[in-house]
């Protein structure tokens, strides 16, 4: 199988208890839509996002009682053995809201800071050296995420006047994404002027344009060496989000770039927020960069396989091994790199079935109601009968328990 390139080195960081950039895999993470200051609804979802695979998750802290909620919120996670990293959004006020709740700028493991909103004309330098000044005296470390919807303006006004004064100026769009990364750049610079170490600093570019982000990151990633967020902003709703978001960071990945990523999918109504985890966590464990849970491989359907069995039997598997995963982990070391094939005739089904750890190859439309199985390469059963679905799932628990048993 084709490998992808060397991962840009960059420095660590670590945020919590976990280790972004530096060599270490690639972190999955993502953002609540709870009113922070309700601390029960933050902390149910923070914790459904966390069972589902996020390992940081960032919550909103946009007012004072959001400020205030933090602590608590951080607490009772605590209480129910839940240490997932929480790290704050910031804008426009986060120096005051830093300074007015001590306890929110120690509970938090990480501050984000966007250099477009930290502060406007002459209150600019002033509330973003504050900002980093608290990360500095509570020991944390920030992600200066800068979005092409919250741009500075006077950065990108002064880039734009000096490219009209060249011979040949660039395009607009070349411009925009100058002043994106030279944000970014200038203002970690300026963190370390006043004191914040390399390794407390992580750096993100995000704008909502697949082709724009790709090029953003690749040309940030060749200019620095600072631990990188990657996420595809404004990604959008449902098919368009997911495929968008997995083809940007997808060919960003695998040249190399990003140690942490957020896929920023927005939810259908009373939708599942954790969408975007297993979204995230799909495509690292897709492109071979982390082994999450178990895969199952399974046919489309054609006009061979009529029935619905093999998509039932799939199903049932897929949702078997992923929610056992948890008990599993401890129990079974290894065996979220278990991979299991469920077919549904005989054009793929010996084939694929063989390739698998442990596949079945169910018969087709006018196929003998057989259907062999498959472990390690090797046919080792014939099922038959109208349980075909259990004879399996009892075979695929037993070759766990005996390959990853301790």
């Amino acid at each position: 199988m084709a490998q992808p390139a060397p991962r840009r080195k960059s420095i660590g960081v670590r945020v919590g208890s976990v280790l972004v950039g530096g060599g270490a895999p690639i972190v999955v993470q993502s953002m609540t839509n709870t009113d922070t200051a309700d601390i029960a609804a933050t902390v149910a979802q923070v914790s459904a996002l966390h069972r589902a695979g996020s390992e940081i998750v960032r919550v909103t802290v946009d007012k004072p009682e959001a400020a205030a909620a933090v602590p608590h919120i951080v607490e009772k996670l605590a209480a129910q053995g839940i240490e997932v990293p929480i790290v704050g959004d910031f804008h426009y006020i986060g120096h005051k809201l830093l300074t007015d709740h001590p306890a929110c700028a120690k509970a938090l493991a990480k501050y984000r800071i966007n250099p477009g909103n930290v502060g406007f004309k002459a209150k600019r330098d002033t509330q973003f050296s504050t900002l980093i000044e608290l990360a500095l005296r509570h020991d944390k470390p920030v992600r200066i995420g800068v979005n092409w919807g919250s741009l500075d303006q006077e950065l990108l006004t002064k880039l734009m006047d000096e490219n009209n004064e060249l011979p040949k100026p660039h395009s607009a769009a070349h411009i925009m994404r100058e002043t994106i990364i030279l944000s970014a750049l200038l203002s970690a610079k300026r963190a370390e002027e006043i004191g914040l170490g390399r390794d407390k600093i992580i750096l993100s570019t995000k704008v909502s344009d697949v082709q724009n982000l790709i090029k953003v990151y690749q040309d940030l990633g060749v200019r620095s060496d600072y631990a990188l967020h990657l996420g595809l902003t404004e990604a959008g709703m449902g098919s368009k989000g997911i495929v968008a978001s997995s083809a940007a960071m997808g060919i960003l990945l695998q040249q190399g770039i990003g140690d942490t990523i957020r896929v920023s999918l927005t939810p259908e109504p009373n939708g599942d927020r954790t969408l975007e985890v297993k979204v995230a966590r799909e495509l690292l464990q897709t492109m071979g960069f982390r082994q999450f849970v178990p895969v199952v491989a399974a046919c489309p359907g054609c006009g061979r396989t009529t029935s619905s069995t093999f998509q039932v039997l799939a199903k049932e598997i897929e949702d078997h091994l992923f929610s056992s995963m948890p008990e599993w982990k401890d129990t079974y070391p290894g065996v979220e790199n278990l991979s299991v094939a469920v077919m549904g005739c005989i054009v793929n089904g010996p084939g694929e079935s063989k390739h698998a750890d442990i596949g079945i190859s169910l018969p087709g439309t006018g196929e003998t109601p057989a259907a062999p199985v498959f472990i390690e390469g090797k046919k080792v059963a014939t099922l038959r009968g109208g349980d075909v679905a259990d004879q399996f799932k009892q075979m695929v628990a037993d070759y766990i328990e005996k390959r990853f048993g301790t």
